[in-house]
């Protein structure tokens, strides 16, 4: 049998998660290749996320990156100032089933990269 946890369990274990990304200041999330070249950085509320609802965190508003780097986005990491890498996530564009859906995944130099909702969920 896995081990798994119950829902109260998974409420905290998201929460926790989440308030990670604020300690020591504000949180970012940043875009890059598959091989860890930095695409896009965009930066987080003071409070990333709100309080879970189940196991569920929703981001609050995340401020976008008006002058991106460029290049193909392949995975994220949501960075706390503390903390360091918090959250690693892949990326792929709408449709492909990553941790996070782009409506694309390849950016010029000098484009806007804007992300309009992100959540987390605690690991069953």
């Amino acid at each position: 049998m896995a081990v798994t946890h119950s829902a109260g369990t998974r409420t905290v274990i998201a929460d926790a998660v989440v308030d990670r990304l604020d300690v020591g200041g504000t949180g970012t999330l940043v875009y890059n290749t598959s091989g860890d070249v930095e695409v896009a950085t965009l930066t987080f509320s003071a409070t990333a996320y709100g309080p879970a609802s189940g196991p569920t965190a929703t981001a609050n508003a995340i401020t976008s990156d008006t002058s991106a780097t460029g290049g193909t986005i392949a995975k994220a990491v949501q960075t706390g100032v503390t903390n360091g890498a918090v959250i690693n996530c892949s990326v792929t564009a709408t449709g492909g089933g990553g941790d996070i859906e782009l409506s694309s995944v390849v950016v010029s130099a000098g484009q806007t990269v804007s992300t309009t909702s992100l959540t987390y969920t605690a690991p069953v």
